[in-house]
Protein backbone atom coordinates (compact mmCIF):
# COMPACT_ATOMS: atom_id res chain seq x y z
CA UNK A 1 0.00 0.00 0.00
CA UNK A 2 1.33 3.20 -1.30
CA UNK A 3 0.73 6.52 0.73
CA UNK A 4 0.72 10.30 -1.32
CA UNK A 5 1.73 12.81 1.69
CA UNK A 6 0.47 16.37 0.44
CA UNK A 7 3.16 18.62 2.67
CA UNK A 8 2.81 21.74 3.89
CA UNK A 9 3.43 24.81 0.49
CA UNK A 10 3.20 28.65 0.94
CA UNK A 11 -0.50 29.05 0.50
CA UNK A 12 -1.48 25.90 2.13
CA UNK A 13 -0.72 23.69 5.62
CA UNK A 14 -2.58 21.45 8.20
CA UNK A 15 -1.47 23.41 11.42
CA UNK A 16 -2.90 20.77 13.99
CA UNK A 17 -5.69 18.59 14.07
CA UNK A 18 -7.12 16.52 16.86
CA UNK A 19 -10.49 15.75 18.85
CA UNK A 20 -12.28 14.90 15.70
CA UNK A 21 -11.67 18.33 13.94
CA UNK A 22 -8.22 20.06 11.82
CA UNK A 23 -6.99 23.71 11.88
CA UNK A 24 -5.81 24.87 8.24
CA UNK A 25 -4.09 27.68 6.85
CA UNK A 26 -5.21 28.84 3.44
CA UNK A 27 -3.40 31.84 2.38
CA UNK A 28 -3.61 34.53 5.37
CA UNK A 29 -6.91 32.69 6.77
CA UNK A 30 -7.15 29.91 9.56
CA UNK A 31 -10.16 27.41 9.38
CA UNK A 32 -12.12 25.00 11.68
CA UNK A 33 -13.40 21.87 10.10
CA UNK A 34 -14.68 18.36 10.95
CA UNK A 35 -12.44 15.65 10.95
CA UNK A 36 -13.61 12.13 12.45
CA UNK A 37 -10.28 10.84 11.53
CA UNK A 38 -8.21 13.31 13.99
CA UNK A 39 -8.74 10.91 16.94
CA UNK A 40 -5.99 11.83 18.62
CA UNK A 41 -5.53 14.75 20.94
CA UNK A 42 -4.65 18.49 19.17
CA UNK A 43 -1.07 20.03 19.50
CA UNK A 44 -2.40 22.76 21.43
CA UNK A 45 -5.99 23.47 23.07
CA UNK A 46 -5.57 27.13 21.91
CA UNK A 47 -6.72 27.34 18.49
CA UNK A 48 -7.31 30.71 16.53
CA UNK A 49 -9.58 30.87 13.75
CA UNK A 50 -11.27 33.01 11.19
CA UNK A 51 -14.68 31.11 10.35
CA UNK A 52 -15.55 27.14 12.09
CA UNK A 53 -17.49 24.70 10.23
CA UNK A 54 -20.49 23.79 12.44
CA UNK A 55 -21.94 20.36 11.16
CA UNK A 56 -25.51 19.32 11.07
CA UNK A 57 -26.83 16.49 12.99
CA UNK A 58 -28.49 14.48 10.26
CA UNK A 59 -26.35 11.92 8.35
CA UNK A 60 -26.71 13.52 5.44
CA UNK A 61 -24.09 16.14 6.92
CA UNK A 62 -25.19 19.49 6.09
CA UNK A 63 -24.18 22.33 8.30
CA UNK A 64 -23.16 26.33 8.56
CA UNK A 65 -19.82 28.59 8.82
CA UNK A 66 -19.65 30.34 11.79
CA UNK A 67 -17.90 33.33 11.10
CA UNK A 68 -15.26 34.69 14.22
CA UNK A 69 -13.52 37.25 11.74
CA UNK A 70 -14.12 39.19 8.47
CA UNK A 71 -14.04 36.55 5.31
CA UNK A 72 -14.39 37.76 2.01
CA UNK A 73 -17.50 35.85 0.74
CA UNK A 74 -16.58 36.12 -2.62
CA UNK A 75 -13.33 34.49 -2.11
CA UNK A 76 -9.64 35.52 -1.87
CA UNK A 77 -6.92 34.03 -4.31
CA UNK A 78 -4.43 31.27 -3.47
CA UNK A 79 -1.52 29.98 -5.33
CA UNK A 80 0.04 26.17 -6.15
CA UNK A 81 3.43 26.18 -7.69
CA UNK A 82 2.02 28.26 -11.13
CA UNK A 83 -1.56 27.63 -10.87
CA UNK A 84 -3.79 30.27 -9.49
CA UNK A 85 -7.24 30.00 -8.16
CA UNK A 86 -9.91 31.40 -5.35
CA UNK A 87 -10.67 29.70 -2.09
CA UNK A 88 -14.14 30.26 -0.87
CA UNK A 89 -16.02 28.86 2.30
CA UNK A 90 -18.53 27.03 0.18
CA UNK A 91 -22.02 25.18 2.04
CA UNK A 92 -20.13 21.71 1.73
CA UNK A 93 -17.92 22.66 4.35
CA UNK A 94 -15.00 22.58 1.55
CA UNK A 95 -13.08 25.58 0.59
CA UNK A 96 -13.20 25.39 -2.89
CA UNK A 97 -10.33 22.81 -3.85
CA UNK A 98 -8.85 19.44 -2.21
CA UNK A 99 -5.33 20.66 -1.15
CA UNK A 100 -4.64 16.92 -0.40
CA UNK A 101 -4.69 16.13 -4.18
CA UNK A 102 -1.21 18.36 -4.68
CA UNK A 103 0.74 15.00 -4.98
CA UNK A 104 -1.57 14.13 -7.48
CA UNK A 105 -0.74 16.80 -9.38
CA UNK A 106 2.65 16.59 -8.93
CA UNK A 107 2.71 13.01 -10.28
CA UNK A 108 0.69 13.69 -13.08
CA UNK A 109 2.62 15.96 -14.63
CA UNK A 110 5.54 13.63 -14.16
CA UNK A 111 3.62 11.12 -16.29
CA UNK A 112 3.44 13.20 -19.34
CA UNK A 113 6.62 15.33 -18.80
CA UNK A 114 8.51 15.00 -22.50
CA UNK A 115 5.52 14.19 -24.17
CA UNK A 116 4.61 16.18 -27.75
CA UNK A 117 0.90 17.37 -26.71
CA UNK A 118 -0.59 14.84 -24.35
CA UNK A 119 -3.97 14.79 -24.11
CA UNK A 120 -6.00 14.05 -20.64
CA UNK A 121 -9.59 14.13 -19.26
CA UNK A 122 -10.00 14.88 -16.06
CA UNK A 123 -13.66 13.81 -14.73
CA UNK A 124 -15.80 15.40 -11.67
CA UNK A 125 -13.35 18.38 -12.08
CA UNK A 126 -14.91 20.88 -9.78
CA UNK A 127 -13.11 23.90 -9.81
CA UNK A 128 -10.06 23.17 -12.20
CA UNK A 129 -7.04 23.36 -9.99
CA UNK A 130 -6.11 19.62 -11.27
CA UNK A 131 -7.42 20.84 -14.85
CA UNK A 132 -5.12 24.15 -14.97
CA UNK A 133 -1.91 21.88 -13.25
CA UNK A 134 -1.77 20.21 -16.04
CA UNK A 135 -2.23 23.02 -18.99
CA UNK A 136 -0.04 24.72 -17.32
CA UNK A 137 2.50 22.27 -18.20
CA UNK A 138 1.26 22.04 -22.06
CA UNK A 139 -1.31 19.59 -22.22
CA UNK A 140 -4.34 19.66 -23.74
CA UNK A 141 -7.60 18.89 -20.88
CA UNK A 142 -10.68 17.90 -21.21
CA UNK A 143 -12.26 18.96 -18.44
CA UNK A 144 -15.66 17.27 -17.13
CA UNK A 145 -18.11 18.17 -14.56
CA UNK A 146 -22.31 17.92 -13.53
CA UNK A 147 -22.08 21.29 -11.95
CA UNK A 148 -22.36 24.57 -14.15
CA UNK A 149 -21.07 26.88 -11.03
CA UNK A 150 -18.07 24.70 -10.92
CA UNK A 151 -17.02 24.85 -14.40
CA UNK A 152 -17.70 28.34 -14.36
CA UNK A 153 -15.65 29.04 -11.42
CA UNK A 154 -12.73 26.80 -13.08
CA UNK A 155 -13.31 28.67 -16.17
CA UNK A 156 -12.39 32.20 -13.81
CA UNK A 157 -9.26 30.11 -11.88
CA UNK A 158 -8.25 29.60 -15.44
CA UNK A 159 -8.43 33.64 -16.38
CA UNK A 160 -6.66 34.08 -13.28
CA UNK A 161 -3.91 31.75 -14.00
CA UNK A 162 -3.10 33.88 -17.39
CA UNK A 163 -4.29 30.03 -18.98
CA UNK A 164 -7.51 30.94 -20.69
CA UNK A 165 -6.21 30.58 -24.08
CA UNK A 166 -5.07 27.29 -22.75
CA UNK A 167 -6.43 24.10 -25.12
CA UNK A 168 -8.47 23.28 -22.16
CA UNK A 169 -12.51 21.77 -23.11
CA UNK A 170 -14.95 22.99 -20.88
CA UNK A 171 -17.26 20.19 -20.43
CA UNK A 172 -20.89 21.07 -18.62
CA UNK A 173 -22.24 17.04 -18.55
CA UNK A 174 -22.87 13.91 -16.55
CA UNK A 175 -19.31 12.08 -16.24
CA UNK A 176 -20.11 8.42 -16.72
CA UNK A 177 -22.76 9.70 -20.34
CA UNK A 178 -20.01 11.97 -21.32
CA UNK A 179 -17.19 8.84 -21.41
CA UNK A 180 -19.45 6.34 -22.95
CA UNK A 181 -19.76 8.90 -25.58
CA UNK A 182 -15.92 9.09 -25.84
CA UNK A 183 -16.03 5.43 -25.92
CA UNK A 184 -18.49 5.40 -28.74
CA UNK A 185 -16.60 7.82 -30.84
CA UNK A 186 -13.16 6.54 -30.83
CA UNK A 187 -11.38 8.96 -28.72
CA UNK A 188 -7.89 8.16 -26.64
CA UNK A 189 -6.41 10.05 -23.75
CA UNK A 190 -2.50 9.71 -22.43
CA UNK A 191 -4.12 10.17 -18.55
CA UNK A 192 -7.30 10.12 -16.94
CA UNK A 193 -8.05 11.67 -13.47
CA UNK A 194 -10.88 10.40 -11.83
CA UNK A 195 -12.62 12.57 -8.61
CA UNK A 196 -15.94 10.73 -8.05
CA UNK A 197 -18.36 11.86 -5.43
CA UNK A 198 -20.64 9.19 -2.99
CA UNK A 199 -23.50 10.34 -4.37
CA UNK A 200 -24.47 13.20 -7.25
CA UNK A 201 -26.91 14.51 -10.37
CA UNK A 202 -25.69 15.21 -13.45
CA UNK A 203 -27.23 18.25 -15.40
CA UNK A 204 -30.50 16.35 -16.00
CA UNK A 205 -31.01 14.61 -12.88
CA UNK A 206 -28.78 11.69 -13.49
CA UNK A 207 -28.37 9.77 -10.81
CA UNK A 208 -24.75 8.94 -9.21
CA UNK A 209 -24.22 6.51 -6.74
CA UNK A 210 -20.25 5.79 -6.20
CA UNK A 211 -21.00 2.08 -6.03
CA UNK A 212 -22.95 1.51 -8.71
CA UNK A 213 -21.65 3.37 -10.97
CA UNK A 214 -17.99 3.26 -10.01
CA UNK A 215 -17.22 0.04 -12.22
CA UNK A 216 -18.83 0.76 -15.39
CA UNK A 217 -17.20 4.26 -15.65
CA UNK A 218 -13.72 2.22 -15.06
CA UNK A 219 -14.11 0.20 -17.87
CA UNK A 220 -15.47 2.99 -19.94
CA UNK A 221 -11.67 4.77 -18.91
CA UNK A 222 -9.81 1.49 -20.07
CA UNK A 223 -11.71 2.16 -23.18
CA UNK A 224 -10.12 5.34 -23.83
CA UNK A 225 -6.42 4.36 -23.36
CA UNK A 226 -4.23 2.32 -24.65
CA UNK A 227 -0.49 1.22 -24.22
CA UNK A 228 1.14 4.20 -25.13
CA UNK A 229 -1.26 5.82 -22.42
CA UNK A 230 0.25 7.17 -19.33
CA UNK A 231 -1.95 7.02 -16.22
CA UNK A 232 -5.19 6.50 -14.76
CA UNK A 233 -5.76 7.54 -11.47
CA UNK A 234 -8.76 7.54 -9.42
CA UNK A 235 -9.89 8.80 -5.80
CA UNK A 236 -12.83 7.89 -3.28
CA UNK A 237 -13.51 9.83 -0.18
CA UNK A 238 -16.21 7.49 0.63
CA UNK A 239 -14.50 5.66 3.90
CA UNK A 240 -16.63 2.53 3.63
CA UNK A 241 -14.75 1.98 1.01
CA UNK A 242 -11.48 -0.10 1.22
CA UNK A 243 -8.32 0.73 -1.58
CA UNK A 244 -8.15 -2.89 -2.01
CA UNK A 245 -11.24 -3.11 -3.42
CA UNK A 246 -10.87 -0.13 -5.86
CA UNK A 247 -7.20 -1.17 -6.18
CA UNK A 248 -8.36 -5.00 -7.56
CA UNK A 249 -11.04 -2.67 -9.66
CA UNK A 250 -8.42 -0.93 -11.46
CA UNK A 251 -6.39 -3.67 -11.66
CA UNK A 252 -9.14 -6.19 -13.54
CA UNK A 253 -10.09 -3.04 -15.78
CA UNK A 254 -6.45 -2.36 -17.04
CA UNK A 255 -5.05 -5.97 -16.58
CA UNK A 256 -4.33 -5.88 -20.59
CA UNK A 257 -2.10 -3.10 -20.50
CA UNK A 258 1.65 -2.93 -19.78
CA UNK A 259 1.95 -1.00 -16.58
CA UNK A 260 1.64 -1.41 -12.52
CA UNK A 261 -1.65 -0.73 -10.55
CA UNK A 262 -1.33 0.65 -7.03
CA UNK A 263 -3.73 1.45 -4.36
CA UNK A 264 -3.48 3.27 -1.03
CA UNK A 265 -3.93 6.50 0.66
CA UNK A 266 -3.85 10.32 0.36
CA UNK A 267 -2.88 11.93 3.83
CA UNK A 268 -2.03 15.60 4.45
CA UNK A 269 0.92 16.13 6.80
CA UNK A 270 0.93 18.51 9.81
CA UNK A 271 2.58 21.26 10.50
CA UNK A 272 2.37 20.95 14.25
CA UNK A 273 3.97 17.47 14.61
CA UNK A 274 4.62 15.82 11.43
CA UNK A 275 2.04 13.40 11.47
CA UNK A 276 -0.23 12.21 8.66
CA UNK A 277 -3.93 12.81 8.58
CA UNK A 278 -5.37 10.26 6.14
CA UNK A 279 -8.29 11.76 3.71
CA UNK A 280 -8.78 9.75 1.29
CA UNK A 281 -8.13 6.08 -0.77
CA UNK A 282 -6.84 5.89 -3.97
CA UNK A 283 -5.93 3.36 -7.17
CA UNK A 284 -3.83 4.37 -9.84
CA UNK A 285 -2.67 2.50 -13.36
CA UNK A 286 0.50 4.35 -14.21
CA UNK A 287 3.16 3.24 -17.75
Amino acid sequence: MTTLIGEPWPDYGLVDSGHGRKLERYGRFRFIRPEPQAMWAPASDDWDADAEFVPGSDEEGGGRWEYLKPVPREGWPLMWDDVRFTANCTPFRHLGFFPDMAPVWGWMRERVDGMTSPSVMNLFGYTGVGTLAMAAKGTSMVHVDASKKSVEAARQNAVLSGLAEKPVRWIIDDAAKFTAREVRRGRRYDGILLDPPKYGRGPEGEVWKLEEGLPGLIADCRQLLDENSRFCFLTVYAVRMSALAIGELMRQAMGDLPGTVEAGELAVREEARGLLLPTAIFARWSC
